[in-house]
């Protein structure tokens, strides 16, 4: 067993034999296959291969959801069904639909029937409230949303918010009998009910450049970006993880407990389900005590992952069910060294399909090759570069050229953006545009930065290391420290804030920490207000879970926050400044007591 992380990669790991090897060669080939079709076949979509399962295979499941099942050609119906509707209301080519709905079969129907008319579906990120929500959908300038009728308080925040005067259509997805029904609204179940469910003549007519949806991003800005992601690079993304990666077949069923709004659900484990043809198991939502029964229930093969679930499950009192499962493999992101051999050996898990890849980024890294403790392998062209631990940005040399970092060593992660591998960027133009460097290393180049720390290990892989400049991953999200920042700084009290991320042992990701310059008297000021109005402004994933006061911010040169030294001192600065925890349950941040710092350092709170 190792809890470090592996450093290099040799040419013996890549070929020596093993039994994985040479297991489901026909999916490895069939993702190759699919690879060349998406570079030539201009009309290969979401849509197309949807109908192309419920023409060849039509019997074959599709869908699982809480007990019930859709065959290929039931889904394909309701998503023909469904499409009707958006096209009576006006809904076409290169219009957006917003959905800002949870994990139901209707979700996944909706984004296929926008497919099939040319529209892109906006994957609303369904914990946002209020302004952030509000930005989140002005940046996709919808025509018409679908709302879960449970989410209908988060809809009325939004509705009357001038950026939006372009939403002229509004349906609701009732859960149940007894919800409350969202003015103005039309039912949009109860509407698709007698249309057709044949094949609409425009699906074929979509383009594989297209949109197929939009993922919402953490933005430098604070607030969210929201990536586009085309036909192309969703089905790629399905052929490489799915394919390449997992080697999945028709027979495979994958469960997904993550939400669809991010790209972990939407992409990586429905595009790699419908590349094979297999069977999509969508759970509601993660829950530690039931994961292994529904694994059970829905007689799953394969399950798809972030980090902090691995350690949830890991975390669980051990259980007679814990090796009473089918699963033969894993994909995901976010496994930490630390608990990768302990999660393997106890869940009887033999495939860790780990990758790399940002919803805004154009190439993936997976474990293909079933090694321990990488991120994985990518053929397409990136370098990994020597940076500034201070400034957290790429050194540059004399020539204005940046230098790669040596096999074994750390450094800042570029994706070469190429025609077969192009940065599909943001609505935000602009936004896109700082993410690119030109001349990194010869003039007309171009490489997309990541704004993540990975070791390049060698043989074309990487492990991911850490995540750069202003956000951090908390609870599966990341964070924007100036959303953060913002929220504190409107409380009474506030002169300026400083939101960074701290590592807590046992944990994945960096929990939240603020230091703030009070205004007035540092004893008088009130922990209790800011808890509430953080609660009542931010997601609860993005509330600082520590506190501090700093009497002066400390700046750069170019009057940015130093937030390396306050990252060191994490809950325990070595001044011996009082640090203030908000632990779950609580209603007010309180000093942080040695007893609890204890727990804190010997992993042993729950976060």
């Amino acid at each position: 067993m190792s809890d470090s992380q592996r450093s290099i990669v040799t040419a013996w790991d890549v070929v020596k034999p093993t039994r994985d090897q040479f297991e489901n060669l026909g999916a490895v080939a069939r993702g190759i296959g699919m690879l060349v079709r998406s570079r030539f076949r201009d009309r290969l979509t979401i849509a197309t291969l949807i109908e192309a399962h419920a023409a060849h295979r039509p019997q074959h499941p599709a869908l699982a959801f809480e007990g019930r099942e859709w065959t290929y050609a039931e889904f394909n119906a309701a998503a023909n069904r469904l499409a009707r509707v958006l096209a009576a209301a006006g809904i076409g080519a290169d219009d957006v639909l917003a959905l800002l709905v949870d994990n139901r079969p209707e979700t996944l129907m909706l984004v296929a029937a926008a497919a099939k008319l040319g529209a892109a579906a906006a994957m609303c990120n369904t914990k946002q409230r209020g302004d952030v929500l509000a930005h989140s959908l002005a940046t996709v300038k919808p025509s018409a949303i679908v709302v879960d009728t449970e989410l209908a308080s988060a809809f009325a925040e939004v509705r009357g918010d001038a950026r939006l005067t372009g939403l002229s259509r509004v349906w609701q997805l009732p859960q149940g009998r007894g919800d409350a029904a969202i003015d103005g609204a039309t039912d949009m179940t109860a509407a698709a009910a007698g249309e057709s469910g044949g094949n609409l003549d425009a699906s074929v007519e979509v383009a594989s450049t297209a949109t197929c949806f939009y993922i919402f991003t953490s933005g430098t800005t604070g607030l969210p970006k929201a990536s586009r992601m085309s036909h192309r690079r969703w089905l790629r993304g399905g052929a490489g993880l799915g394919l390449l990666g997992l080697r999945l077949t028709a027979e495979d069923r994958l469960y997904c407990a993550l939400p669809l709004y991010h790209n972990n659900a939407l992409t990586v484990s429905w595009a790699s389900v419908l590349c094979a043809g297999a069977t999509f198991c969508l759970a509601r939502k993660f829950s530690v005590s039931r994961f292994w029964d529904d694994i059970r229930a829905s007689r799953a093969t394969v399950f798809s992952y972030i980090g902090e679930l691995c350690r949830y499950l890991l975390a669980a009192d051990d259980g007679t069910g814990d090796r009473d499962h089918r699963v033969r493999a894993v994909i995901g992101n976010g496994l930490r060294p630390d608990i990768w051999d302990d999660f393997k050996a106890r869940f009887g898990i033999e495939r860790i399909c780990e990758f790399y890849g940002a919803s805004e980024g154009n190439l993936v890294f997976v474990n293909g090759f079933n090694m321990d403790r990488t991120a994985g392998f990518c053929p397409l062209p990136f370098a990994v570069v020597a940076y500034d631990a201070d400034t957290e940005q790429p050194v540059i040399d004399d020539n204005g050229r940046m230098r790669e970092v040596g096999r074994g060593e750390v450094g800042l992660l570029l994706n070469k953006v190429t025609d077969f591998a192009p940065f599909e960027g943001y609505t935000d133009d602009a936004a896109g545009e700082k993410k690119l460097h030109r001349g990194v290393f010869k003039a007309g180049d171009c490489y997309f930065d990541t704004g993540d720390l990975v070791r390049r290990q060698g043989m074309r892989h990487i492990a991911f290391v850490d995540r750069l400049g202003d956000t951090f991953r908390w609870k599966g999200e990341n964070v924007a420290t100036t959303q953060v920042e913002n929220a504190v700084n409107a409380f009474g009290g506030v002169a300026e804030s400083v939101v960074y991320g701290v590592e807590i042992p046992g944990a994945d990701g960096r929990a939240g920490m603020v230091a703030i310059t009070p205004e007035g008297d540092p004893e008088r000021f009130d922990w209790s207000g800011l808890a509430a109005h953080l609660h009542a402004e931010l997601p609860a994933y993005a509330v600082p879970v520590f506190a501090r006061f700093k009497p002066e911010a400390d700046v750069t040169g170019t009057l940015k926050y130093r937030k390396v030294d306050l990252k060191k001192d994490g809950y325990a600065p070595a001044s011996g400044d009082t640090v203030y925890m908000l632990t779950p349950g609580r209603d007010a941040y309180r000093p942080l007591d040695m007893a609890t710092r204890e727990q804190l350092n010997a992993g042993e709170l729950s976060l």
